[in-house]
């Protein structure tokens, strides 16, 4: 077996990349190409932990009429509803998985508990974690540097709806330059929109490496794995 790049992952994935095409709701055959790689990362001896947005259901900022906790408390829930969606198809393709969660739900999932985390891992298990951080105010971004600073992870995987970390928005931007390698000071001094800056800052100061890798090219997460140059990788 050639030797893996990465020991341990947490994989970032938005919401929307659950929904595929439909831009909403849950995708049947996008979640399960997703899960296909993520099985196959297993089956190579990889520990996996998983950090879902909830932007497919709800949004905090969608609440703007609303008082900004109730909104953003809606948003965890609608990640937890997408932790369950990939707790059953991962589990339907014969893998173990453990769907933790920030705001105590025991009928569905357990309770987030580091120590429990880390020995689902060793075991061979996907963990993911839903529910946010618990609090509102804090973007799943910011889960996801928390959780992968906790489980001592050794990079996160950026699943996005483009190829890598551009200068500008390349939708937008024709002239936009995309970049192989770029530091953490650099997204934070030009505010580029890779995560939010309390995830950035987070990963900087716990020496996280990034990989931002287009999510419609699901098997880009087994050649990330396999050590092949995708995306942009981000690191001091």
């Amino acid at each position: 077996m050639s030797e893996l790049a990465y020991k341990r992952v947490l994989l970032k994935l938005s919401g929307e990349a659950l929904a595929g095409d439909k831009k909403n709701g849950i995708d049947a055959e996008t979640i399960s190409k997703i899960c296909d790689q993520i099985k196959t990362i297993v089956e190579k001896g990889v520990q996996v932990a998983i950090v879902v947005g909830g932007g497919n259901f709800w949004r905090g900022r969608y609440g703007h009429q609303m008082e900004r906790t109730t909104s953003d408390y809606m948003g965890m829930l609608a990640t937890i509803m997408n932790g369950l969606a990939l707790q059953d198809t991962l589990e339907a393709k014969g893998l173990y998985t453990r769907v933790q969660t920030a705001i105590e739900m025991r009928e569905v999932a357990e309770p987030f508990i580091k120590r429990k985390a880390v020995k689902h891992l060793e075991k061979g298990r996907v963990v993911i974690f839903s529910g946010g951080t618990g609090s509102p105010f804090f973007t799943t971004d910011t889960c996801a540097a928390l959780r992968a600073a906790e489980i001592d992870a050794d990079v996160i995987l950026v699943a996005k709806t483009i190829d890598g970390v551009y200068s500008a928005d390349p939708k937008v931007d024709k002239n936009a330059v995309k970049y192989d390698e770029i530091t953490y000071l650099d997204i934070l001094n030009q505010d580029l929109k890779v995560m939010d800056s309390t995830a950035t800052s987070l990963c900087r100061d716990n020496n996280i490496p990034l990989v931002v890798f287009d999510i419609y090219k699901p098997e880009n997460i087994v050649k990330i794995i396999d050590g092949e140059r995708i995306g942009t990788i981000v690191k001091e």
